[in-house]
């Protein structure tokens, strides 16, 4: 699903456009405590399962569940304070956000929900940013 997601933002958010990469990159930058050369960029990784209602009866096991994704937003700017950083910053959050919110990967039961935003960090002229999106599916298990 990850590759998915950063196929929809690399189409959909044009300031985007080869700028967006999965964990690997990320995990490779934190590494040698560095920042993408080019921004702005969005690094795409997994959060994890978020267990919801289940249900058991008649040989078979039903639970809801939403898989959880974060996007990672880095902006530089070298003006004073990230001033420009900060509002270019917003328009790419809603760009995200309308990019995903209410759409799914093919093979998916449910669309992507909003979780969360918020500021990881700003400092030195970069603000970065991170964008929480939830999508329910349902897991089914017969005895």
């Amino acid at each position: 699903m990850i590759d998915d997601v950063i196929s929809r933002l690399d189409d959909r958010v044009v300031v985007l456009e080869h700028r967006v990469e999965g964990a690997g990159s990320l995990a490779d930058l934190m590494q040698r405590n560095a920042l993408p050369q080019h921004t702005p960029a969005a690094h795409v990784l997994p959060l994890g399962l978020i267990g919801r209602a289940q249900d058991a009866g008649a040989g078979a096991y039903t639970q809801m569940f939403e898989e959880a994704v974060a996007v990672i937003l880095t902006v530089r700017n070298h003006t004073p304070a990230g001033k420009r950083a900060l509002e270019d910053l917003r328009g790419l959050i809603m760009a995200v956000v309308e990019a995903l919110a209410g759409w799914a990967p093919a093979d998916q039961t449910g669309v992507f929900r909003l979780t969360r935003g918020s500021l990881l960090n700003a400092s030195k002229g970069t603000v970065v940013y991170q964008i929480d999106f939830a999508i329910s599916d349902q897991l089914r298990v017969f005895s």
